[in-house]
Parts: structure tokens; C-alpha cells; sequence
């Protein structure tokens, strides 16, 4: 095992394509080398064929992916090649620069550059990983793109097909395996923003829908997942800002319905004694009391009833699956049968019910997120089988290479000669029969009678655990590290729940006893038995949640102000009713899902003792130890587990690097992942501060500033005359930079070498120049699509652009040539600049038009909400700003900000982060949008406010020439022209120390202007 995997094993930036992997043994560990390429998939799933056979049952031979074995043996199906291929051809999709070629419908065009800039933007507190992007990639790929690409496309749709064939009866399932801590939520509303905003601009298609089934393994994640309804008030696409803001409204209209797979149980309609039954019955037929799978559904999803084709979306997939028919019987004992049992009734009752959602309103599609995607036991096909359905893969490996998760530590060696492997490593077989059980006379089992092995574990745990616990105080992190212990059962869960934390007994004759917890940053009591109100250890099982039994009168006092806190969250979301008369249930699931949560009811507890975390889908990010006290038998139980502690604590990532740090959870009593490491230390990191920017409303709302969403420009032309005032417009500069190499050497091994230039392009006359920019301008330029030339304009665009090139205004350096300008791409950014210079005689008025927005046409400063961890911000006056805070990406714009928080002719100003504001123009021949620094509402004397738009520039490339001339010569005069939105103006503020004097300037050259007319 090498030590420098485990010292640095992060390897890729998260946000990026993770193009390096450490090299794997033959034992399947970590070697030191690294390869310079993605890993590869690697996942084998055996689907045996049914022992019976008819005619339906015969398929052909799968030819992408599926080797046909012996009949004796079964079918196997191997999704290796089918994640591997389709990564090849998302890559290549992906890589396609023109949104043209993407073969996706507009608004997914717009969603998919939408993610990618987020993806991008470092500014953001909360950005999407790759693998999340890609997960959601795949999916538009094989719903919009197969299906264009017949060959290649249709393999993959015919093998989902066969591989849902005898799991999924009537279902087309799509699996993403995303490893925990990569982020399934967000995948989940990236897919939702996808449909139903293709669905709600194209309401005819049979592609995309508006009605969505979440279905979740229990309430924790149920409640969990309500960030997925637009209008909840930590909505994901809005404080994520994974939808933009002028698709809010479409997004709106989708019907959502999130639900546990518990809901689909059919309930009593009657509420009958079993005498009342008998007494109906007589000697017929039992009274039919139970509701029909139809009132079910209107129960659960009534929503949706009225709609076709929904889509389903399976959180924690691998408890959903239709039985083998004609299953292996597993020998199974104990509570390992007890387990198969109750799985296997789960994925029976969450598969019907999307049966009956399918034969009743319809189903699409059915996608399915989880880390670990496998058929459980009790399923009938062998514990830890992939689902062969699975279409990408994001496998733990990967997540620890990128840093998305910490690096599981186990044991790898200790004192206890004799042993084939450390004792802790896989503790439950050694203790399972020492276990305590209930003696006559006792009402409970001893806690102080746990196997001796595992008080020992608990204790060395728990010593690492507490040296940690003080790190994080000094370090000031502000919350302390998490302690868990999964447990097989109930009883032993209470068992050691009360060994660690303290308990009470009552003997016989009635007397109470009181025993202290055995590890003191866990004790839940004071040392005269007094129990702490706000308790440092938890047991977390789906029967003390549902008693409420661990909420007391001191408790709630002890936490009013954070139960009130989680009772106006819970008013807003549900409304006052909802909220009126908080259970002890709903309290105690509030403290477990906000575990390591600042200001939250969960924030202060230490450790937690659980039964059912699996189920329950209980995540928090400063699990930093687990000890597992139950059978592991598979990699998938493993995996599950281990998952609780591998959320991370920090997202900084290192300015040098670029990647995360390694952060670690060091974990006992949990085998088969092959993941083992020495003692490193990992200083903890403070989690970076999270602001939440947002408009101050209403107190605020006089300084609202509004803007228009323009998306284009269109030219009206007129029958007069045409001409073009340059004397505004900058220099265009050509230069190697901007078109390439102009002068390269040529060198062999010998012979003498050779210089190549573009000096013949010199000898092109200016008049084949002049021909070619000037029908570019009158074919591109001067006419909407579909549109005739209008081929009587053709000699005043040659004379424009004459006088465009013989004004002085192109320079070419470095071996560039006038020639080059009828390149297509350079062609492109000189004829926009030239439009945006021409105007009408006799009236000099602009032949620019603005293009709105038309679902949206109007942003405002009213909708900026979001969170970031940005540390560079300036808090504006409140009497200057809608929104609460400026982001800074510069010094200068701070010390703009201070000039406008105190010039008194400014009205009220915004930083544009978040804000809206896009303009479209023209670089190389590719649209691309610009985002202004800042709008500013002025006084100018006029008779209504003036907006105007400053950019703070230092250093200013060719970019930024075209940009400023798109807002000035196109944007400005189509948007004042307009005159719904007020006075425009733009300006640029290049100098630091010039900055007050250059605004007190352009106010009054602007106020002169406005004297005059």
C-alpha cells in the first residue's frame, strides 16, 4: 500500500474533467503511480436467466455490453461497456463548441451553458461537480441525442431495454451511480429544471412532461428533499442559482410530489374492530375495507392525476426492484433474515406503486440515484448484483481522487498475535454470541455487560475521537466532530446508547439507580444524574423516533429559541396549521436531520447511536468516526455505512493547487473495501462563512432598479440613406494573439530550416477586402433570418466599410495583414462593430432594435437571492442599495462602491453578481453574453432617473473592446429607444485614482445634455 496515496491522494479538481487515477494492484489497492487518464468503469453484473423458459422468455444476444453465457449459467449482463462507451460519446458531445451541433432542444441549450459557466465560476459559494453534471448529461443525452443518432443511439436505448426487461416488467429504469457526498439533490433538480421547462415552452411535446414522482426510503429524506419544490424556501434552483432567473417562472408550473415508498401501503378506509369485521362478515365474504390502488393514488399523488407520462425519480434506488421470478433461496438466519424480509417487502411495495402510477397516469422514464445501486438480499438475485441498467458511474475511487469525499481509514494492524487480520477491523463475529441478554429479573439487559473486546474498541475509538474533538475546538470550527456506531438491532443499540452516554434503572423494590455514561464528551447526565438539556449523544432508530421518547419538558426549554426557529421554517413551508402543535416526533427528526448544523437543534450532538441509518437516509458532514456493531457481508452494506462519515467538512480548496484537501474518517468494524491507511494527521479547516445576498424588501424597495432582458438585436432598415459615425468606435487591433502564429519555422532532424509567413496575403487588393466585409454585412448583418438581401443597399455597405478601413481604426501587428479580415470569424466581429456605428439621414437615429426576453422581459433587483462564501463583499448604505451586499471581485470595485455610497447625485446602485443583467454579443463569430459590473440610478436633472451602467476594467483585451462597443453602439440605443425602462448610459472606469473625478464628469456632460434639450 503506498503511503503517498494516502498522504495526497487527491488527484483532480472536482469541478473538472477528472483526467489523472492512481494506478490499482492486483489486490485491488492503490500503488503510487498515477495515469494520466480517467479512470475507466469497472462493474460486472450477472443477471441469470429464468430456469424456465417459454417464448417470451428467449432474448436474443445483447451485442453492446452482454456476454449470453451457458443456459445453465444465465445471462450476464456487463454494464462496463455500456458506461465506458457512453462516456466516450458524452465527451465528444460535450466538447462541441457550436450549441447548434448539441442536437438538444433550445432551452436545454441554455440550461447546459447555464451549468457549465456555474460549473466555472469560482465566485460561487455552491457549484456543480462534474459528476453531477455528468450524471445529468448522460440523461439529456440519451433522452435528446440517441434517438437523432439511429446507429448508435439505438444500441444503447435496445440494451436499457433488455436489462430492464426482467427486473423492471413495463419500467424503463436509467440508473446514475454518484458516490455519497457527490451530491444526488442537485442532480435531482438539474433533471426537474430540464423537463419541465422544455415542457412548459413546448407544451405538445412528448418528450418532456411537467409532472414529477420523487419517492424517497423514508421521512428523513422525504423532508429532506423538499428543497426540490420551486417555491420552498431553500429551494435549490434559485439559492443554487441552477436555473436562471428568467426560467423561474416555467419552472413554477411543474407538479411535484415528493413521497416515501411507505405511502403506496394501501390504508384501512373503515377504522373497524376485528369484532365489527366478523360481525358484517356472517357467512359471506370479508367487508372490503382497504382502499383500491386507485384512491391510493389520488392519496398520494393527486396532483399528478390528471396528467400522462410522468417522470420518476427513485432517491436511494437500491430498495426498489420487481423479485427474481424464479429466485436462488438464500439460507439465512437470525437478523440477517429478519433484514432480506423487510427488504424485500420495501421493494415490492415501492415498485407497485410505480407500477400502479404507470398503468394509471403513465410513466415515462424512471431515473434512479444512489451510491450504491445493487439488489439487496431477499431480492433474489445475489446480494451486491449491480443493477444492469446503470448508465454512469461516479465509484467511490473516483469521489477520493477528486476530493469530493474524506478517505475511509480501518485497521490494518494491531498487538493481537495470532489473528489472521486485526481484531477491529471486522469486530461483530467476535462478539455477536457475548452480547447481552435480558437475566430474570430484569426488565432491561445490562449496558455495563458488553463484550470486553468492545468496550476496548469503544474506548480506542473514542481516544482518537476526543483528540480531534479538542483540535476543532482550537481550531475554532464552531461545531464538534461526530461520533456514530451502527448497530444491528434495537435492543444492542439502546444497549450502547446508554453505556456510553449514561442510563437510569429501577430494581425490583422500586429504587432508581444512576450510572454514568463510560466516555465523558458523550454523557448525556451530570455526575449527581441530573440529565443534561441539551443531550451530546442521540439514538436515532425508526421506533424512538416515532414515540418521540427522547423529548423532555427541560429539553424544550433548553432549546426554544432554535424550536421556534424550526417552527417558522415549518410555518412557511407548511403553513401555520402545520406548525401550530409541534410533535415530539417532529422534533426529534428536526434535531437528527440538523446534526452539525449551526443555530439548528442538532447543532451541539457528538455522538450518535443508530438502528436504522440506512433507511432513514441520515447524512451530516462532520462525521469524523464509525464504529459498525453488525454483519457486513457485501461491499454494498460496506460502502452504505462508510458513506455516514465521508460527507466532507470543507469545500476550500487551495489557491495553489487548485484542489481540495484530504480531510479523513477513520472507521472500525467495517470490512470489504479494501481502503486501509497509517495514522495521518489532517488539520481540520473552518468552513468558510456563508452570506446570504438578497434584496432587502420592503424596507428598501424605493431603490429597486428594473432592467431589460435583452436576448438579441434586430435591424430595421429604412429606405433613406445610410451612414456610419466612427468616431466613437476604438481601434480594431489583429495580432497573433488574437488569429495565431503568423511566422513559424520550420526545423527537420537535418537540412536547412524554412520560415513560413503570411506575407502574400498583402498582395490582396483592397477593393476583393472592401466585396467581401460588405456582402458579409449585407447577407449577416442587415437583414433577419429567412429575410431577402435587400440587394439596393449593397453599394452603401461598400461604401461604410471603405471608410471604415481607410479611418484608421485597424491596426495590424505582428505579421497580420488586411486580408485576414475575410476570415469568417474576424469578419463577424468588424461587421458588428460597423452596425452599431451606422445610423439614418435624415433623422441620425439608430437602425438597432432590442429583442426582449420574451417569457421574462423584465429583471429586477428585487430578484437577487443566493448564498455565497465570497469573503471579498462591501456592505452598502442603506439608503443606496436594494440588495444587502456588494461582491467584489476587485479592489477597485470596492473603491467604487465607497464613491457611490457617497456621491450625491447617485440614487441607488447594485453590483451585477446574480443579478441578471446579460448582454449579448460577438466574439470570433460565437454569441456569448457580458455581465456589467455595476448599474447606478443617477441624478441628472432629467425628468426621470438615469441608469447608468459602469464597468471597472484594468487590464483591457480585445474581448473588452468588443463588449464596450456592444453596449454602446447597439444595447444603450436600443434599449433607450424603447423608452419603457427609462435613460441609459455606459461608461468604463479604467483608472483607480481617476475614478471620482471621471463619474463627476460624465454627470455633468450628461446633465449638460439634458439642460440643452
Amino acid at each position: 500500500m503506498s503511503a503517498k496515496f494516502f498522504e495526497e491522494p487527491i488527484l483532480n479538481n472536482p469541478y473538472s474533467f477528472p483526467g489523472k487515477h492512481w494506478q490499482i494492484d492486483d489486490e485491488g489497492l492503490p500503488t503510487d503511480v498515477i495515469i494520466n487518464t480517467r479512470r475507466s468503469a469497472k462493474l460486472v453484473s450477472p443477471i441469470p436467466a429464468p430456469k424456465k423458459k417459454g417464448k417470451k422468455g428467449n432474448q436474443k444476444e445483447l451485442q453492446l455490453g452482454a456476454d449470453l453465457e451457458d443456459p445453465a449459467k444465465g445471462q450476464e449482463f456487463n454494464p462496463t461497456p455500456i458506461i465506458n462507451e457512453l462516456r466516450t460519446e458524452i465527451e465528444t458531445w460535450r466538447k462541441l463548441p457550436n450549441p447548434d451541433q448539441w442536437q438538444v432542444t433550445p432551452v436545454t441549450a441554455q440550461l447546459l451553458k447555464h451549468w457549465r459557466s456555474l460549473q466555472a465560476d469560482e465566485t460561487q459559494a455552491i457549484r456543480p461537480f462534474f459528476c453531477q453534471l455528468e450524471a445529468v448529461e448522460t440523461a439529456i443525452w440519451l433522452a435528446e441525442v440517441a434517438p437523432k443518432n439511429k446507429l448508435r443511439g439505438r444500441r444503447f436505448s435496445e440494451y436499457l431495454k433488455q436489462a430492464n426487461a426482467t427486473a423492471n416488467p413495463d419500467l424503463f429504469r436509467v440508473a446514475m451511480k454518484l458516490a455519497t457526498g457527490a451530491g444526488k439533490t442537485t442532480v435531482m433538480a438539474m433533471l426537474i429544471a430540464w423537463q419541465a421547462i422544455n415542457a412548459a415552452r413546448s407544451p405538445n411535446s412528448k418528450n418532456f412532461t411537467r409532472g414529477f414522482l420523487l419517492i424517497a426510503p423514508g421521512i428523513t429524506i422525504r423532508d429532506r428533499l423538499r428543497v426540490l419544490l420551486p417555491n420552498d424556501a431553500e429551494s435549490y434552483y434559485a439559492q443554487r442559482d441552477l436555473v436562471p432567473t428568467d426560467m423561474l417562472p416555467e419552472l413554477g408550473k411543474a407538479k411535484i410530489v415528493i413521497t416515501n415508498y411507505h405511502a403506496f401501503k394501501l390504508r384501512e378506509r373503515v377504522a373497524m374492530a376485528k369484532g365489527a369485521k366478523q360481525a358484517l362478515k356472517g357467512h359471506g365474504d370479508d367487508p372490503v375495507t382497504l382502499e383500491t390502488e386507485g384512491q391510493m393514488l389520488q392519496r398520494v399523488m393527486p396532483e399528478l392525476m390528471g396528467m400522462k407520462n410522468i417522470i420518476v425519480i427513485n432517491d436511494e434506488a437500491h430498495h426498489c426492484y420487481r423479485e427474481r421470478p424464479d429466485p436462488d433461496i438464500e439460507k439465512l438466519k437470525g437478523d440477517e433474515k429478519k433484514e432480506a424480509d423487510d427488504n424485500k417487502e420495501a421493494a415490492r411495495l415501492w415498485i407497485s406503486g410505480i407500477e400502479a402510477a404507470k398503468k394509471r397516469i403513465g410513466v415515462s422514464t424512471v431515473y434512479d440515484l444512489s451510491a450504491t445501486p445493487f439488489f439487496l438480499s431477499g431480492s433474489g438475485w445475489p446480494e451486491g448484483t449491480l443493477f444492469p441498467w446503470v448508465v454512469s458511474d461516479f465509484s467511490l475511487m473516483d469521489a477520493i481522487e477528486c476530493g469530493i469525499v474524506k478517505l475511509p481509514r480501518v485497521p490494518v494492524a494491531d498487538n493481537l498475535p495470532g489473528q489472521p487480520e486485526p481484531l477491529y477491523r471486522n469486530l461483530w463475529p467476535a462478539i455477536r454470541k457475548s452480547m447481552p441478554k435480558k437475566q430474570k429479573g430484569e426488565k432491561k439487559p445490562d449496558p455495563l455487560k458488553l463484550p470486553i473486546e468492545l468496550q476496548v474498541a469503544i474506548e480506542a475509538l473514542y481516544g482518537h475521537y476526543k483528540k480531534t474533538y479538542e483540535l476543532w475546538e482550537k481550531e475554532g470550527v464552531g461545531i464538534p466532530p461526530v461520533f456514530v456506531l451502527v448497530c444491528n438491532n434495537t435492543t444492542n443499540s439502546e444497549l450502547v446508547y446508554e453505556y456510553i452516554s449514561g442510563f437510569e434503572r429501577e430494581d425490583s423494590e422500586g429504587v432508581v439507580s444512576f450510572t454514568q455514561g463510560k466516555q465523558e464528551l458523550f454523557q448525556n447526565f451530570t455526575d449527581d444524574g441530573q440529565r443534561l438539556p441539551k443531550p451530546r449523544s442521540l439514538l436515532i432508530d425508526s421506533q424512538r423516533i416515532d414515540s418521540g421518547e427522547a423529548i423532555d419538558k427541560a429539553f424544550r426549554e433548553a432549546h426554544a429559541e432554535e424550536i421556534e426557529a424550526f417552527r417558522r421554517e415549518k410555518a412557511a413551508r407548511e403553513g401555520q396549521e402545520a406548525a401550530r402543535e409541534l410533535t415530539d416526533e417532529d422534533v426529534l427528526r428536526e434535531v437528527m436531520n440538523t446534526v452539525g448544523k449551526k443555530g439548528r437543534l442538532g447543532e451541539q450532538v457528538r455522538c450518535v447511536v443508530s438502528v436504522s441509518m440506512l433507511t432513514e437516509g441520515w447524512d451530516a458532514n462532520n462525521v469524523t468516526h464509525i464504529l459498525g456493531l453488525r454483519a457486513f457481508g457485501t461491499k454494498l452494506i460496506c460502502e452504505q455505512v462508510m458513506g455516514r462519515a465521508l460527507r466532507r467538512l470543507s469545500y476550500e480548496m487551495d489557491p495553489e493547487t487548485r484542489l481540495f484537501g484530504v480531510e479523513y474518517a477513520d472507521i472500525m468494524g467495517i470490512d470489504g473495501l479494501n481502503f486501509s491507511a497509517q495514522a495521518v494527521a489532517a488539520k481540520p479547516k473552518k468552513p468558510r462563512e456563508v452570506v446570504h445576498v438578497c434584496a432587502v424588501s420592503p424596507e428598501r424597495d424605493d431603490l429597486e432598479i428594473t432592467f431589460p432582458r435583452v436576448e438579441g438585436y434586430r435591424v430595421e432598415l429604412p429606405d433613406e440613406r445610410l451612414e456610419a459615425d466612427f468616431s466613437q468606435l476604438e481601434p480594431y487591433v489583429l495580432t497573433p494573439q488574437k488569429i495565431g502564429p503568423t511566422k513559424v519555422v520550420m526545423q527537420g532532424i537535418v537540412g536547412m530550416p524554412e520560415t513560413l509567413t503570411v506575407e502574400h496575403l498583402k498582395q490582396m487588393r483592397q477593393s476583393t477586402i472592401v466585396f467581401h466585409l460588405a456582402t458579409h454585412l449585407l447577407y449577416n448583418n442587415l437583414r433577419d433570418a429567412n429575410e431577402q438581401p435587400k440587394m439596393h443597399l449593397f453599394g452603401q455597405c461598400r461604401r461604410i466599410v471603405r471608410q471604415w478601413l481607410n479611418s484608421g481604426l485597424l491596426v495590424c501587428n505582428g505579421g497580420t495583414y488586411e486580408a485576414q479580415l475575410t476570415i469568417k470569424q474576424i469578419g463577424d466581429e468588424v461587421c458588428n462593430l460597423i452596425i452599431g456605428a451606422i445610423n439614418t439621414k435624415p433623422a441620425g437615429e439608430g437602425i438597432v432594435r432590442a429583442l426582449l426576453d420574451p417569457y421574462n422581459p423584465t429583471g429586477s433587483t428585487a430578484d437577487v437571492n443566493f448564498n455565497t462564501t465570497k469573503a471579498d463583499r462591501y456592505w452598502p448604505k442603506p439608503d443606496r442599495s436594494h440588495v444587502n451586499w456588494i461582491l467584489l471581485d476587485s479592489d477597485w470595485e470596492g473603491q467604487l462602491a465607497q464613491i457611490l455610497d457617497d456621491h450625491p447625485r447617485v440614487l441607488a446602485y447594485a453590483k451585477n453578481h446574480n443579478l441578471g443583467l446579460e448582454v449579448p454579443y460577438l466574439c470570433s463569430g460565437e454569441p456569448r453574453t457580458y455581465l456589467p459590473d455595476f448599474l447606478v440610478r443617477i441624478d441628472d436633472d432629467g425628468d426621470t432617473p438615469l441608469t447608468l451602467v459602469l464597468e471597472v476594467k484594468g487590464y483591457r483585451g480585445h474581448d473588452a473592446m468588443l463588449k464596450a462597443a456592444t453596449f454602446r453602439d447597439k444595447w444603450i440605443p436600443a434599449v433607450n429607444r424603447l423608452e419603457t425602462y427609462g435613460r441609459w448610459a455606459f461608461a468604463e472606469m479604467r483608472d483607480p485614482f481617476t475614478m471620482e473625478q471621471e463619474l463627476n464628469d460624465l454627470i455633468a456632460k450628461v446633465s449638460q445634455k439634458v439642460a440643452a434639450e
